[in-house]
């Protein structure tokens, strides 16, 4: 399974190789600035720091950076590897993936749906303990979604009679 993987990857054109990076640090952004871990003058976090925070957050985006480049279609050429019929499986995980991801960096006190709803002992006391258990979750979520997509490209792959050059 996992050779099968790598040797998808490996085929990967450059545009989506680039569209992977460029995945990986729209996430970083997208996530880092609002929970502060990349700091910014717009937004505050009350509890500092877990060392976990960076590790789940660069894990989380690579694997979103993967998720998302696999749906960058891949030019024709005469051996294709997939993509035109490739699982649509995935999205839904992908985006489980980088929900649970915000909420795992995220300042336990400063996310007001944690507040509204425990106050801000019971975020401290209930809240702040599950957000490794969340970052746990958010990864495996990205790599199921990422598993399934790369699965669907390997057992979709176009015969190679089937590749009609584009005039």
């Amino acid at each position: 399974m996992l050779r099968g993987h790598l040797m998808t990857l490996a085929g990967w054109s450059r545009r989506r190789w680039w569209s992977a990076l460029a995945g990986v640090l729209v996430t970083i952004l997208f996530i880092g600035v609002p929970t502060v871990l990349i700091p910014n003058p717009v937004f505050g976090r009350e509890i500092g720091l877990t060392w976990w925070a960076w590790p789940t957050l660069v894990v989380a985006a690579v694997l979103s950076g993967l998720v998302m480049a696999s749906y960058v279609r891949e030019p024709p050429r005469a051996a294709v590897t997939g993509s035109a019929g490739a699982s649509q499986k995935g999205g839904r995980r992908g985006m489980l993936g980088g929900l649970l991801t915000f909420f795992a960096v995220g300042c336990p006190v400063c996310n007001k749906l944690a507040l509204l709803l425990l106050g801000y002992a019971g975020a401290m006391q209930w809240f702040a303990p599950v957000q490794p258990v969340l970052a746990i979750a958010a990864v495996a979520a990205l790599a199921w979604a990422l598993h399934a997509r790369l699965k669907g490209e390997r057992e979709c792959a176009l015969p190679k009679a089937a590749v009609v050059p584009l005039a």
